[in-house]
């Protein structure tokens, strides 16, 4: 169970009530957000957005305050072993304690600048398991009211070939088909998604992608299920 959001912000207590409330009602066992936009991260914060302190966390603060990414866990399912931090990720290897399988799960926020894209892309290559923001769509059709640029193509292709390249499979997706909105609603596009591997697919074979209606940012939460709740 990983509950995936692009926050636009970690700072408010409706946002930390809204953090809480999804992670009680649909049982995270794993937490990436994207776009803290804070350079400063406690133990008492981590506790608090999650409700007790049965909670594991690393911080990427990004650059300047800007950006930013947290991952959470809790602590008697998910057993961390190691993590990565790069420039845009957090990449965290540990093994999920009832099954005994390990893992790596990447949470990632590039910015729009196509060259820090392909910068990334090139940095996760054969990370296995990936949950971000990745501000980039697989095709035309996944962006609705935002002009084509002419980097569209090569960011498109470029994208594709991260995925091919790495073996990485697209979750089947619930729900709505857009993840972010303009606030007027007048643009649309897909950047959030969640990818695997094979290997995963082999553990949770029933794992499915589901779009949450968007409350507190302009992007909507991605709870990753690996089986219908009833």
């Amino acid at each position: 169970m990983i509950i995936n959001l692009n926050i636009r912000g970690l700072g408010g207590g409706t946002k930390a009530h809204y953090l809480r409330k999804i992670i009680a009602r649909e049982g995270a066992e794993f937490v990436c957000i994207q776009e803290t936009k804070t350079m400063v991260c406690t133990d008492v914060i981590c506790y608090a957005l999650w409700g007790d302190n049965n909670v594991g966390w690393i911080h990427n603060e990004g650059e300047n305050g800007g950006g930013g990414l947290l991952s959470m866990w809790k602590k008697d399912v998910f057993g961390y072993e190691s993590h990565v931090l790069g420039k845009g990720f957090i990449a965290i290897t540990g093994k999920h304690l009832r099954l005994s399988h390990r893992c790596v799960i990447v949470n990632v926020y590039v910015a729009c600048a196509l060259s820090e894209k392909e910068r990334l892309w090139e940095e996760l290559t054969n990370i296995k398991m990936v949950s971000q923001d990745f501000n980039a769509i697989r095709t035309r059709n996944e962006r609705k009211g935002v002009s084509n640029r002419d980097g569209n193509s090569r960011e498109i292709s470029g994208f594709n070939k991260f995925i091919d390249i790495n073996l990485l499979l697209k979750l089947p997706l619930v729900g709505k088909k857009y993840t972010w909105f303009k606030a007027n609603g007048s643009a649309k596009s897909r950047l959030d998604r969640v990818l695997v591997s094979q290997e995963w697919l082999q553990i949770w074979p029933m794992s499915k992608q589901y779009v949450q209606r968007r409350e507190v940012s302009d992007h909507c939460a991605l709870v990753v299920k690996s089986l219908d709740k009833v």
